[in-house]
């Protein structure tokens, strides 16, 4: 095997290592991506003050969107039992998370296929018989 071959089955690999571990993150990833929706969709955050408030914020559960009912009206809550915060959003708030959510999702899956056929490709280059 040449240098050539060497260096391209090693930076293949590289990119390989490189991207599972891009796409696989850690849950403080997920969260952190979340969260970053979140507030880009509206929802404000707060910070949990009164007694009253503070026995609400403990029955939550931690890092799920919540859809609960106040004065008649949708309000959607997420807590952040780390930072000990909450996010709170209405209707507009939520549909707006919905659409960045699928917009993300549809950006990562145009990715992932962008890559395995990137990696295709690299296989057709550098395959080497090693009979």
């Amino acid at each position: 095997m040449n240098k050539r071959e060497s260096l391209g089955i090693y930076l293949s690999l590289f990119l390989i290592i490189a991207v599972v571990a891009g796409f696989s993150g850690c849950a403080g990833t997920q969260v952190q991506n979340k969260e970053s929706l979140l507030a880009e969709a509206g929802f404000h955050t707060r910070t949990p003050s009164t007694q009253e408030q503070w026995s609400m914020y403990n029955q939550m559960t931690p890092y799920k969107l919540e859809r609960n009912t106040f004065k008649g009206k949708a309000l959607y809550t997420y807590a952040d039992k780390q930072k000990g915060v909450v996010y709170i959003g209405g209707d507009k708030a939520y549909q707006r998370y919905k659409q960045l959510a699928a917009q993300q999702w549809i950006a990562q899956n145009e990715l992932e296929a962008s890559y395995s056929h990137y990696l295709a490709k690299m296989d057709r280059v550098w395959s080497v018989n090693y009979d």
